[in-house]
């Protein structure tokens, strides 16, 4: 999986406080970006996948939550028809950005790599089939000038349910949770096996899958609005927390060499050099 980019987050901890200023700071370069899609006349596709209460919906509307209306659509699709499902492609390029526009997918074609084998939706030939074609079928999208990017949020199976349970139990979220979600949760470890097959063989050098940590909503959130700004924005930006979620760290502990750190490695193994600098010293 050479080609799938697992973003470290530089919003490990970050309080709310802090969060509300990262989001405004992100969503001015966001605006940015949309205008110069609109004067340009690109066309641009960000698409949000992952298991029920992810965060996906939730991110998408910190996305758009200060772009210019006019140019972004926010597709949600239901149940496809005995039409679309055998015509599957089709059914999302029709769907596609026009000139100076963004489109975000809450959950995308990807559905029929996850939750359709996962709970029979679809037969093992459409299966099949689909992950032969479909990054063929996205490098064409890229040779039509439109610009993908692909984002899997990843949550673990305790903060799912949490979630699950604050839906029930919220007079104003309770609708967000069918019966679908609940049997999908029953086969985790057969939506697993989808996933890690997904990502294996659907991404590439010029269509690579994003995957994020969205155990926590706002570090999410703040992390897939930050790859865009840096993937898109005319000008560096730094985070607020000041750390470069794309530096590698290095250190040597007792002659051994580790590389090619994150900061939140680096951290953890400074703080076990320095703890084992002191007990030295002690004896």
């Amino acid at each position: 999986m050479k080609s799938v980019r697992r973003i470290q987050t530089p919003y490990a901890g970050i309080s709310l406080q802090d969060y509300w200023i990262e989001k405004n700071r992100l969503q001015y370069e966001l605006l940015r970006i949309q205008q110069d899609i609109v004067s340009k006349k690109r066309k641009l596709v960000i698409t949000f996948d992952g298991r029920d209460a992810a965060g996906k919906g939730a991110t998408i509307k910190r996305f758009v939550e200060n772009l210019m209306p006019k140019n972004y659509r926010v597709i949600e699709l239901g149940v496809p028809t005995k039409k679309e499902s055998k015509r599957w492609f089709l059914r999302y390029e029709k769907l596609m950005p026009k000139p100076g526009e963004i489109v975000f997918f809450d959950r995308s074609w990807y559905n029929r790599a996850l939750i359709e084998p996962t709970m029979g939706y679809c037969t093992k030939g459409q299966y099949r089939y689909f992950m032969s074609k479909v990054l063929d079928w996205e490098h064409n999208l890229l040779d039509q000038q439109i610009d993908l990017v692909k984002f899997y949020l990843s949550v673990d199976s305790k903060t799912q349910l949490i979630r699950f349970n604050d839906r029930i139990n919220d007079p104003f979220k309770y609708w967000k949770l069918s019966p679908t979600d609940l049997q999908a949760r029953k086969k985790w470890d057969t939506f697993t096996k989808y996933k890690e097959q997904m990502l294996v063989h659907t991404s590439s050098e010029r269509s690579p899958w994003v995957t994020v940590n969205s155990n926590s909503k706002i570090e999410a959130r703040l992390t897939c609005m930050l790859h865009v700004v840096r993937l898109f924005g005319k000008t560096k930006f730094t985070p607020l927390t000041g750390q470069d979620v794309y530096k590698n760290y290095s250190i040597e502990i007792d002659g051994v060499p580790f590389k090619g750190l994150s900061a939140q490695q680096f951290a953890v193994l400074t703080e076990l050099k320095d703890a084992n600098s002191v007990f030295s010293k002690e004896r």
